[in-house]
């Protein structure tokens, strides 16, 4: 089964018009189906895909998510952006938000991560191209260490396309 990428991802809600609000204000995900007081699908900003994130709805008396608490079950999912300007954008809309719950540096990966409305834990991170990654930046891999977004940007630049010979072709 050679998997290319992930298509898209469908999360239960408790109110999906305030998830939309919260996907399309936070992150600049768009509607491209809704079924009112139901179901919305999602497509995100960059993306030509039918769609990226579905929400369905089931109501105010659902409780919280056990996974990885007291269940087996999903802990979070990941997106991709191309630049880290793009990383510091949502790392800054996510603060307004009151979402931003973590951010960290894993030497290739440089990552935020955050909790939507019903506290489904999602991250949304910037990889390093191939070209620079460099046995300096690997030693360091196997630890985490607290993001300095602004650090990262002065020293990969602003602009710099993340993820090229590693998730984005060469």
């Amino acid at each position: 089964m050679p998997v290319q990428r992930l298509n898209h991802a469908v999360l239960y809600v408790r109110d999906v018009e305030r998830s939309h609000a919260f996907y399309r204000d936070v992150l600049g995900f768009r509607a491209k189906m809704e079924i009112p007081g139901a179901a919305v699908f999602l497509q995100a900003e960059g993306s030509t895909n039918d769609h990226d994130l579905g929400l369905f709805q089931i109501g105010p008396g659902a409780g919280p998510s056990e996974a990885g608490r007291r269940t087996v079950g999903l802990y979070h999912l990941a997106w991709e952006v191309d630049t880290l300007a793009e990383l510091a954008r949502i790392r800054d809309a996510l603060l307004r938000a009151g979402a931003l719950v973590g951010a960290s540096d894993h030497a290739t990966t440089k990552a935020l991560y955050a909790q939507d409305p019903d506290g489904i834990e999602f991250e949304v991170s910037w990889l390093l191209p191939a070209n620079l990654i460099t046995p300096e930046v690997t030693e360091g891999a196997a630890m985490t260490s607290a993001l300095d977004l602004d650090r990262e940007i002065e020293r990969y630049g602003a602009q710099t396309r993340g993820g090229v010979g590693v998730s984005v072709p060469a």
